[in-house]
């Protein structure tokens, strides 16, 4: 292994077990090394944003932020761990590419502003601190089906990273040159609001944490055996299904598109790009337009684990109040805090660098739903 371990990730075996099997697995862990870097972007005020009705660029903003990285880390053979928050994002990178994903975050953060009016914390902590704090950083790949994996942190690594770059006095990432510009190729907006499921009635965003960090695998454990016996096994809870996408590729939606991807409208680009969104409506009715959708809702990012429980589910208002009260008796036990926002829809964002298998898609409940949760668990925090 090169002694800068940029291959760590990569190397990891994927497990492919009952998540809450893997939770009380410790042996299926591994230290992040203490070479690498927590990365992390927040879009500040993202509540009050939201409800001033800008939850889809919060959505979009968030997404780029993972996409910048993602081809940083691509382009120099790297594959390392990221984790979708709606309004922000988080990833785990070894210092071979530190460097440049935090030059290419201090120039998307300086379009955000122009172009958006909404601020962009970007920040990094390394791992070596957060070990020295005595916080753990523990890591496992998990996979609930054959063509998609997501990491599986546990320890309070992240959440102690977040408290120090969300504070007022953490230093600020570095200005950008003036040339320097993020890649933000095959970062695609293009669905409409996701109905639910056939006999599902809404989508739920939540969030979980752990009070106690030493338990954090067998409360983890407890709330996914709930949503399992509740709402069924990850496939019967997705909240993306093939029959209710609706492709969008209106003026509007890919103008908003491209001002994130490029900073600026350019007009040719524009019409060629909305030409070639009208090909989508026939391509997705061909064999392999077909397969792109099944695989889409596959691989559609609907739970990080991160040091707390982020997901979006969708079922019945039955099957919700059943598991919230299932969350309410552990959160009267002090085994836990969380935080739930119910939607009627789904929004997504895409990172597509080929239709055939390397897409990943990042979903969030429609009016910000993560960013609601989010609300709803500082609050009880605070009290």
């Amino acid at each position: 292994m090169p002694t800068d371990n940029s291959e760590f990730y990569a190397q990891l075996p994927i497990n492919r077990m009952p998540l809450g099997d893997l939770l009380m697995n410790d042996a299926l862990f591994a230290d992040v090394p203490e070479d690498w870097h927590v990365v992390i972007t927040d879009i500040k005020n993202s509540t009050r944003a939201v409800m001033g009705g800008a939850h889809e660029n919060v959505n979009l903003i968030a997404t780029g932020s993972i996409v910048s990285a993602l081809n940083i880390a691509f382009s120099m053979g790297v594959t390392v761990p990221f984790f979708f928050g709606g309004d922000g994002a988080t990833f785990i990178v070894p210092p071979t590419i530190i460097d440049k994903v935090m030059q290419a975050l201090a120039a998307y953060k300086v379009s955000t502003q122009q172009n958006f009016n909404l601020e962009l914390r970007t920040g990094t902590v390394p791992v070596q601190e957060i070990y020295a704090e005595g916080y753990q950083l523990r890591i496992a790949k998990y996979s609930s089906s054959q063509v998609f994996f997501i990491p599986v942190v546990l320890g309070n690594g992240i959440n102690y990273a977040e408290q120090i770059i969300k504070g007022d006095d953490y230093m600020l990432a570095p200005n950008a040159g003036e040339d320097e510009e993020p890649d933000l190729t095959g970062m695609q907006c293009r669905w409409d609001r996701i109905a639910p499921p056939e006999n599902k009635e809404e989508v739920v965003s939540l969030l979980v944490v752990a009070r106690d960090g030493n338990r954090q695998s067998v409360v983890f454990k407890d709330v996914m055996n709930a949503m399992d016996e509740i709402y069924g096994l990850p496939q019967k809870r997705q909240p993306i299904s093939v029959a209710k996408l609706q492709f969008n590729s209106t003026f509007s939606k890919l103008s908003n598109e491209m001002m994130v991807t490029l900073g600026k409208i350019k007009w040719m680009q524009l019409l060629k790009t909305w030409m070639l969104g009208l090909y989508g409506y026939v391509y997705f009715h061909t064999k392999n337009g077909k397969h792109y959708l099944q695989s889409l809702v596959e691989m559609a990012d609907t739970l990080v684990i991160d040091g707390k429980i982020n997901t979006v589910i969708s079922g019945t208002a039955k099957q919700r109040l059943a598991l919230q009260r299932v969350l309410d008796k552990l959160e009267a036990e002090g085994k836990l805090i969380y935080g739930l926002h119910i939607s009627r829809a789904s929004v997504m964002s895409c990172y597509v660098r080929d239709l055939k298998d390397d897409h990943i898609h990042f979903v969030d409940g429609s009016e910000g739903g993560y960013t609601h949760a989010a609300r709803m668990l500082k609050g009880k925090i605070k009290r």
